[in-house]
C-alpha cells in the first residue's frame, strides 16, 4: 500500500514513531559523547596510570642498613647481596595452586609460603611480598626455569646484613621484618608492612638513622609479567642508612669473648672507660647468630632459640638479675665511713663468724677467722663478720641510700632496649611490695654481704666499679661516638652523667686502698689479675644460687652451683678501664678475675703498643672448678662469700 493512500490517523502514528526513534538516537549519541567526555577528559589520568600498568612494574628497592664500625673505624657489621623471591598478587588469579608450584619448583616449605603471604594479606596487591630471602642461586635458576608456570613470582637481589658470627650479638642485635606492632608505634611512624627493621640491640635502638631511604625499580613487563627492560628516568636509587662509630674496641671485645670462650662458662661482661661511660666491650652468652636473622629465620631455629633452657635470646649483661655477693661490700662500707659510724681504722674481730639477733652467721674464712681487721683489709680478705658487723650498725636503709647512689638497684640508662632494674631493698620497699610488710633488722645481717633480696645486673656492676674509680660520678654507659650520612663523621655528645656522688675523698680512697689489696696485697681474693705497674684494683663476689640446706635436699637436674663475678677498674689513681665480668654457676669468683685479667692485657697491651697477647686456652686461665658445695652444706648453716 503506497504512502497516499494511508488513512491519516496512520501518517500520524508512523510520524511519532519517528520522532521517538529520531530522539533515542540523539540521547544515546549524548550519553557516548558524555562517557568519551570523562573518560577521555575528565579521568584521563586516572585511566592513564591504569593503562600504564598494564605495561610497567615499580618495584621497591630496599636500602642498604648503615654499617657499624668500632672506635677505630674496623667494620663489626656490613651488607651484602642476596636474592629473594617475591610474589606480586595482582599478577596470579590462582595464589594458592602458585605457592604450590613454587615450592615444589625451589624445595621450600609450602606452609611458611602461605604464611609470608598471610602476614601481608592487608597489604595492596600491587606491593611484591617476600616469600624466600637469601635464596640460594639454585633456587632461583629453578624458579625462573618454570617461570610461565609462575605469574606474579620474580625474584630481586636485595642488601642483608652481614654479622662477626655471635660475637657481641646482644649488642649489636638482629633484624627482621617489621611487625604489627611495631607498625603502631610512634618510631615507627611511615615504615611500610614488609620493611626490614632493627628487632634488638643497636639494630632498634638507632633503627631510624641505619634504615636509610628505600628506592624504586620502573621495568617494563610483558602480558605475562616477565621484565623486558627498565626504565631509569622513572626509577629511583635507594639511599643507605647513616653509618655508625660506636664506642666499642674490636680487640677488647675479641679479649672478652676470648676470655669466656677459654673459661667455658656462660654469663655476661661490661667494660667501660670509666671517665666517660664509653662503652669498649659488652657480651651475654650463651649467645645466637645474627645472621639466621638476617636471612629469614625458620620456625624451627626461632622455636628453638625460645624453648632452650639456657635462654640464649636473653641479654643477661642488662637483664640478668643475680645477687652480687661480696662485691656489694664496698658500699657498705662507703655508708659506714661517711653516715660517720666507722673509720677507715675502726677493728672487728673475725672469729669464723658471729651472731646477730639469735642466729650464728658463719664467715667464709672458717676455723679461726681472720682475728682483728680494719676496713681496708677487710675489702682485701672479704670478712663477711666485719660487713655483717658495719651493715648491722647502719641499718638497711641507709645502706639502700649508699648503694643506689653508685649506681646499685638503678637502671643505668644505657642506650639499648629492655634494661631491666635491680634491687637494693629498704624498709619503704618492704612495706610496699611484700605481704610481710615490717623489716627485720636480722635480714639486714644477710643484705651487707650482698646476699638476701639484693640483686643487680652487670650493666649495674660496671657503673658501680666506674663509679668507685672516677671519684664519685655515675656515668652513662653509652655506644654511639659518631654517625656518617654521606658528608662525613659528625661526633655524638656523650650523655650527661646519671648523677655526682658527695664523697669525702679520703674515705673513698680507703675503699679504693682496699680494692687495691684484692689484687696487689698479700692476702687478696684476686692475685691472679696482678699486671705490674698499672695497679690494677678490683674485687671478687661469688653468690649463691640456691641456700646450702636448700641445695642439699634438691632434687632437681638444674644447675646448682654458685655464680663468680669480679669487678676492677685501673690504674688506681687515674682510671681508664672499668668493669665487671659475671661467670654463671662459675663456682669461684677467681675464676671470673681470670677472663678479665685477659681483657685488662689486651687493653694495657694496645695502649702501650704492645703486641696483643694472644688468647688464652684453658690452662692458661688456671680455673678453680672444685665445688665447695659439700663441705659447706654439711656445716648445715649459712656461710659468706669471697
Amino acid at each position: 500500500m503506497s504512502t497516499a493512500s494511508m488513512l491519516p490517523d496512520d501518517r500520524r502514528s508512523l510520524t511519532l514513531r519517528l520522532s521517538v526513534l529520531q530522539y533515542l538516537i540523539a540521547i544515546a549519541f549524548a550519553g557516548l559523547a558524555v562517557g568519551f567526555w570523562i573518560f577521555q577528559i575528565a579521568q584521563h589520568d586516572k585511566f592513564e596510570v591504569m593503562a600504564s600498568d598494564n605495561h610497567l612494574r615499580r618495584l621497591p628497592r630496599p636500602a642498604p642498613r648503615g654499617v657499624i664500625l668500632d672506635r677505630d673505624g674496623k667494620v663489626l657489621v656490613e651488607n651484602q647481596n642476596t636474592f629473594s623471591i617475591f610474589l606480586v598478587r595482582e599478577q596470579t588469579r590462582d595464589i594458592e595452586g602458585t605457592l604450590r608450584v613454587l615450592a615444589a619448583a625451589i624445595g621450600a616449605d609450602e606452609a611458611q609460603l602461605r604464611d609470608a603471604v598471610n602476614r601481608r594479606r592487608d597489604d595492596p596487591s600491587y606491593r611484591p611480598i617476600v616469600l624466600i630471602e637469601n635464596a640460594s642461586r639454585e633456587q632461583v635458576i629453578a624458579m625462573r626455569a618454570r617461570r610461565w608456570e609462575l605469574p606474579g613470582i620474580d625474584s630481586q637481589e636485595v642488601p642483608s646484613r652481614r654479622y662477626p658470627g655471635d660475637m657481641a650479638a646482644h649488642l649489636f642485635g638482629y633484624v627482621g621484618e617489621v611487625t604489627e606492632s611495631q607498625m603502631q608505634r610512634p618510631d615507627f611512624e611511615g615504615v611500610e608492612s614488609g620493611t626490614i627493621v632493627g628487632q634488638a640491640g643497636v639494630e632498634l635502638a638507632y633503627n631510624r638513622l641505619l634504615m636509610g631511604k628505600e628506592g624504586n625499580k620502573t621495568v617494563i613487563v610483558n602480558s605475562v609479567g616477565r621484565e623486558i627492560s627498565q626504565i631509569d628516568a622513572q626509577s629511583q636509587d635507594p639511599v643507605e642508612g647513616r653509618r655508625l662509630q660506636l664506642t666499642i674496641d674490636a680487640d677488647v671485645q675479641k679479649a672478652v669473648e676470648d676470655g669466656f670462650d677459654a673459661a667455658g662458662f656462660n654469663g655476661a661482661a661490661v667494660v667501660l672507660d670509666p671517665r666517660n661511660g664509653e662503652v669498649l666491650g659488652f657480651t651475654s652468652l650463651p649467645a645466637f647468630d645474627p645472621n639466621t636473622f638476617a636471612v629469614g629465620i625458620d620456625r624451627a631455629t626461632w622455636n628453638a632459640l625460645n624453648t632452650d633452657d639456657l635462654k640464649p635470646l636473653q641479654n643477661r649483661a642488662l637483664q640478668g638479675r643475680y645477687s652480687p655477693g661480696s662485691l656489694f661490700k664496698m658500699a657498705v662500707g662507703l655508708a659506714g665511713l661517711e653516715e660517720g659510724v666507722i673509720t677507715p681504722e675502726f677493728r672487728v674481730h673475725c672469729s669464723g663468724g658471729a651472731n646477730f639477733y639469735g642466729r650464728y652467721f658463719n664467715c667464709w674464712k672458717k676455723g679461726g677467722g681472720h682475728g682483728s681487721i680494719d676496713l681496708r683489709h677487710a675489702i682485701e680478705q672479704s670478712c663477711d663478720v666485719f660487713f655483717y658487723t658495719v651493715g648491722n650498725m647502719l641499718g638497711v636503709d641507709r645502706i639502700h641510700k649508699w648503694a643506689t647512689a653508685l649506681g646499685l638497684g638503678v637502671k643505668s640508662g644505657i642506650d639499648l632496649p629492655n634494661e631491666l632494674q635491680g634491687l637494693v631493698p629498704s624498709t619503704e620497699w618492704k612495706a610496699q611490695h611484700t605481704k610481710e610488710k615490717k623489716w627485720y633488722p636480722g635480714e639486714t645481717i644477710s643484705v651487707a654481704i650482698g646476699q638476701g633480696q639484693v640483686s643487680v645486673t652487670p650493666i649495674s656492676l660496671a657503673v658501680y666499679a666506674a663509679t668507685l674509680g672516677n671519684g664519685g660520678t655515675r656515668v652513662t654507659p653509652h655506644l654511639v661516638k659518631a654517625t656518617d650520612d654521606g658528608s662525613g663523621w659528625k661526633s655524638v655528645p656523650p650523655p650527661p652523667p646519671q648523677s655526682r656522688v658527695e664523697v669525702t675523698p679520703e674515705k673513698l680512697q680507703a675503699i679504693r686502698d682496699g680494692m687495691w689489696l684484692v689484687v696487689n696485697g698479700g692476702a687478696g681474693t684476686a692475685t691472679r689479675t696482678r699486671i705490674p705497674g698499672k695497679d690494677v684494683c678490683g674485687k671478687t663476689g661469688t653468690a649463691q644460687v640456691i641456700s646450702n640446706q636448700g641445695r642439699a635436699a634438691a632434687r632437681t637436674t638444674r644447675n646448682l652451683r654458685d655464680h663468680g663475678w669480679f669487678i676492677f677498674f685501673a690504674p688506681r689513681d687515674n682510671p681508664q678501664i672499668a668493669g665487671a665480668v659475671f661467670l654463671e654457676h662459675g663456682i669461684h669468683s677467681a675464676n671470673a678475675a681470670s677472663v678479665a685479667r685477659h681483657i685488662l692485657e689486651t687493653y694495657f697491651a694496645k695502649k702501650d703498643g704492645r703486641p696483643l697477647p694472644p688468647p688464652p686456652t684453658r690452662e692458661d686461665m688456671h680455673l678453680d672448678l672444685r665445688d665447695p658445695f659439700a663441705r659447706r652444706a654439711a656445716a648445715g648453716v649459712e656461710g659468706g662469700q669471697q
